[in-house]
């Protein structure tokens, strides 16, 4: 039971814990924060002032808060003792792993994204994911590389993410098989990438030699 004199800032994470037992069944609803609320011993008026938007409110600050979990486990790691594709593939995995409890809940979250007025949301968020990911992993990248990186582990993310939601193997292995092979996917067209920069880079170039037919003695 919830004692009366919590604010609703703080009443906003003892909710979220309690309205993952009831998603599987009510979804991300206002039903079920409504039965968080009882089950924490508030009203649901104070629920609405924790949550002003509803369950869309309550469930992006489910997905924030799993981005900080994730981020804390990670940064207990000696991550950067590892090999970079060895720290994404731990960083998804830790993601996973801290879900398993409530992976109906997090199924339900996937389909409310899937609504055509909710998919930037679901954007964004699998994007902040992939950021803090990133960032765990040491990225201090600022150019392109800062969106190729996230785009290209946000499509490795958001494919493992959907195998993960329907695998039945034990202890997930078939996801984790998945998981290795969309990396080195990756890998092998960052490689690919690498070498065609470099290629270019010692190629002739055609601005210079226009160039120097136009000012010979420069």
């Amino acid at each position: 039971m919830m004692k009366n004199d919590k604010t609703p800032l703080e009443l906003r994470e003892p909710l979220l814990d309690a309205m993952l037992d009831h998603v599987p069944f009510d979804g991300w609803s206002d039903k079920a924060l409504c039965h968080a609320a009882e089950d924490i011993g508030v009203s649901s008026e104070m629920a609405e002032l924790a949550f002003p938007g509803g369950a869309m409110e309550a469930l992006e600050a489910h997905l924030v808060l799993a981005d900080k979990k994730m981020a804390t486990a990670l940064a207990a790691l000696d991550l950067m003792n590892m090999r970079i594709r060895d720290r994404i593939t731990v960083a998804v995995r830790t993601r996973f792993e801290q879900a398993t409890t409530h992976r109906e809940a997090v199924k339900r979250g996937v389909a409310v994204h899937a609504l055509p007025q909710n998919i930037a949301k679901g954007a964004k968020a699998g994007w902040r994911t992939c950021d803090v990911i990133w960032r765990a992993c040491g990225d201090t990248s600022t150019d392109h590389n800062w969106y190729t990186k996230r785009a290209s582990l946000l499509a490795v993310y958001s494919s493992t993410l959907l195998f993960w939601l329907n695998d039945e193997s034990e202890g997930f292995e078939d996801t984790w098989a998945f998981l290795d092979r969309r990396i080195e996917n990756v890998m092998q067209f960052e490689k690919a990438k690498f070498r065609a920069r470099e290629a270019c880079a010692n190629a002739p170039s055609l601005s210079r030699f226009l160039g120097r037919l136009r000012y010979p003695h420069t």
